[in-house]
């Protein structure tokens, strides 16, 4: 029965009663959930199911807020430049946006903290040189100087929340467009809190209210043109918490006060990738508070009415932060996280709450969040779920996930019967994998790990969005490879460097471009933090290091480790100095050798001794140096693949002196295992499209098998 049953969420939907019962019971579902655009009719709610209903607690208020639409969410945008060809200039403020999504806040209490820039000289203009004029929504500047650039910072209402923008657009509904409501005024905080005890009664079936995250979504600019239609998206943004109110409290609070530009930053905006300011940090605290404060009252009502309370990470999760210390507070019995790629479930797996569960895909949409046609002519949903399920299932075996599901309208599937069998199939496997984590931890390997960026904990296996949103940074491909490695691991930031938290690991890998905060930016200027760090790696730890680790301007290496590393780059300066000659050190049995990179055109080599272990375009690429009892490895660039993973797993493991050959370890890097001592049970799995054949190094045995295409074996080991 754990192979048929449980820990299955199956969308329902009313009308296809017939349907949503058959494939109930075909995958084991014990739980059916509704979807954003469906319902579950009476019939499916008394068949004695556990009921999931979605709530998005900010939009479907529509009444309310058109009657109080000052209380709608905001945000502030900036203007695209605009030159001055004489003294006076007048800007659009609404011709760059979408109309649909945005309109001006007008009010005295908005306007100031409207913001006009000459970009040219970034030099605030007074409020005497210019005035807005509302009847045909445009700045007139006047005394400005010609052939400078000019922007307007405003605050704006949204008017169509954009989780509603998208799924209106993804399947051409044709229903009224849905308002945000800004809990942050007490008069609508009262009002959803009422709400929500008016739905907990009414819901007599609903076993768990699945909160759609909370209240503010992550920030996603729609422009005006078809050429550039989304203007700006970062998951993790604050932009869309702002309001005069929550501005002038945040100035009370802290005793200064924000402007228009500490959030759109030029027009760059605070972005996720960059280092944060103090002022964005303090805006985060003020944020987080106030989302916990109220979370915390709306979960303490689903409880008084005998529910569970889970939330769905993404979406309006902006505030509500898992990997903060205060999340356990909020009493959220579950989490819900939509996954695509192996470091999500591992994001999910490590979150404190009772239940975590993954929401698969391809979802149940028309059309994938990639544009792929998945459940239209020419769409291959069976393969897309195959292809995700490789992703996910790697990093399943490493950490515990309780619970999956999909979402979308279920009808779709019924014209695609091989999908319909390929999730019976994938749920059979999942159960197995969660019966095994039920009865005792996986084995790892002994080094253990540290991600090194400037939000450590806060953000961790993440960067902002899911995998096609961040594929091109190296980091992302470093925590999709780690997330099904048999290692642990651990984020950390600079802080936790200073607090002598290195010596608890044996490899710190530091990812990311110059000055983002993924490598550390402005945190490599703090002299502790290098002088520590070299201590660490001179008594036996690895730094790893990738595309431009530690790089910051100002010092004689622009890698702050170079001398730990053994390698730097050249910003210019370096043209007329001599370079260091070098062989390829032989390296068959860490290098595999379809291994590829990108070579940093800039990089030298700082010393005659650093191990050059492979070269592109007679560029080093991959390179070890000794540096007392621990050593530097540098890669010039990282992309997840079969061969890369285990690229990784050898410089570990090599740099850390360990044997190469480790316990659970395949010979076929193409497949990997995961050895549960407790079961006694080896689990082997193919990550290609192709027939693998494999060996398994364990407890001394030699254990080998043929694996399908994706293909995954359960093995009893007996000794």
């Amino acid at each position: 029965m754990l192979e048929k049953m449980g820990g299955f969420t199956l969308p329902g939907e009313s009308g296809y009663e017939k349907l949503t019962l058959d494939l109930a019971n075909k995958w084991g579902a014990d739980v059916i959930r509704d979807s954003d655009g469906t319902e579950l009719s009476e019939e499916i709610l008394n068949t004695g199911y556990g009921i999931y209903s979605t709530v998005c607690i900010i939009r479907g208020h529509n009444e309310w807020a058109k009657s109080h639409s000052d209380q709608l969410q905001q945000t502030f945008l900036i203007t695209a430049p605009v030159i001055a060809t004489g003294e006076d200039l007048t800007i659009s403020l609404v011709r760059d946006f979408s109309r649909e999504q945005f309109e001006i806040n007008e009010s005295k209490d908005s306007m100031k903290y409207w913001q006009v820039y000459d970009r040219t000289i970034e030099k605030e203009l007074s409020t005497k040189q210019w005035t807005y004029r509302n009847d045909t929504k445009e700045v007139v500047l006047e005394g400005v100087t010609p052939w400078h650039e000019y922007t307007v910072s405003f605050l704006a209402y949204r008017i169509w929340e954009e989780i509603s923008m998208y799924n209106h657009t993804t399947n051409g509904w044709d229903k009224e467009h849905l308002m945000p409501i800004d809990p942050k005024h007490p008069e609508t905080r009262e009002y959803l809190l009422r709400w929500m005890r008016d739905w907990c009664e009414e819901h007599k079936h609903t076993t768990v209210v699945r909160f759609t995250s909370l209240f503010y979504n992550f920030v996603w600019i729609w422009g005006s043109s078809e050429k550039n239609r989304f203007l700006f998206t970062d998951w993790a943004s604050y932009d869309f918490t702002v309001s005069p109110l929550a501005l002038d409290e945040f100035e009370q609070k802290y005793d200064y006060r924000l402007t228009a530009e500490d959030f759109v930053n030029k027009g760059q905006f605070q972005v996720t990738h960059m280092p944060a300011t103090k002022h964005k940090l303090d805006w985060m605290d003020f944020i987080q508070e106030f989302v916990l404060s109220l979370g915390k009252e709306l979960v303490q009502i689903v409880h008084d009415y005998g529910k569970e309370a889970y939330v769905f990470y993404d979406d309006s999760w902006v505030g509500l932060e898992p990997y903060h210390k205060r999340f356990a507070s909020y009493g959220f019995d579950g989490i819900i996280k939509a996954v695509f790629s192996g470091f999500e479930s591992r994001l999910c797996s490590g979150v404190p709450v009772k239940t975590h569960e993954l929401r698969l895909h391809p979802y149940l949409f028309p059309v994938g969040v990639d544009g792929s046609p998945s459940f239209l002519e020419g769409g291959n949903p069976t393969l897309e779920a195959k292809q995700y399920w490789r992703n996910i299932r790697r990093a399943m075996l490493r950490e515990p996930i309780e619970r999956i599901g999909l979402g979308g309208y279920l009808h779709l599937v019924e014209e695609k019967p091989d999908f319909i069998t390929y999730i019976s199939e994938l749920a059979k496997e999942f159960r197995q994998i969660r019966e095994l984590h039920n009865e005792g931890r996986p084995l790892l390997w002994a080094p253990k790990i540290a991600v090194l960026h400037s939000w450590g904990e806060l953000r961790s296996w993440t960067l902002s969005g899911h995998f096609h949103e961040t594929s091109w940074h190296p980091l992302i491909h470093v925590n999709e490879s780690l997330a099904g490695l048999p290692f642990e691991v651990d984020f950390l930031n600079f802080e936790d460097i200073k607090n002598g938290r290195a010596k608890d690991y044996d490899v710190i890998i530091n990812a990311g471009r110059k000055g983002d905060a993924w490598s550390g930016g402005h945190e490599w200027e703090d002299e502790a933090i290098v002088t520590m760090l070299t201590e660490w790696v001179y008594r036996g730890g690895v730094f790893l290091g990738i595309e431009e680790p530690s790089a910051v301007d100002g010092f004689h290496h622009t890698f702050r480790m170079a001398h730990v590393l053994g390698v730097d780059i050249d910003q210019g300066a370096r043209v007329c100095h001599g370079k260091w000659k070098y062989t390829i050190e032989e390296s068959n049995d860490i290098l595999p050798d379809s291994c590829k990179f990108q070579p940093h055109q800039k990089l030298y080599l700082t010393n005659g001794e650093t191990s050059v272990l492979k070269e592109e375009k007679g560029i080093p690429v991959v390179t070890r140096n000794a540096f007392g009892e621990g050593f530097g490895v540098y890669l010039s660039s990282y992309e997840h693949t079969p061969e890369h993973a285990r690229l990784l797993v050898n410089l570990i493991l090599s740099a850390t002196k360990d044997n190469l050959v480790q316990d659970g370890m395949t010979d076929n890097l193409y497949t990997e295992s995961a050895y549960f001592p407790q079961s006694q049970v080896l689990v082997i799995w193919n990550n290609s499209n192709q027939r693998q054949n494999t060996s398994v190094a364990l407890r001394g045995q030699s254990i080998t098998c043929e694996l399908e295409p994706y293909g995954t074996k359960f093995l009893s080991i007996r000794r």
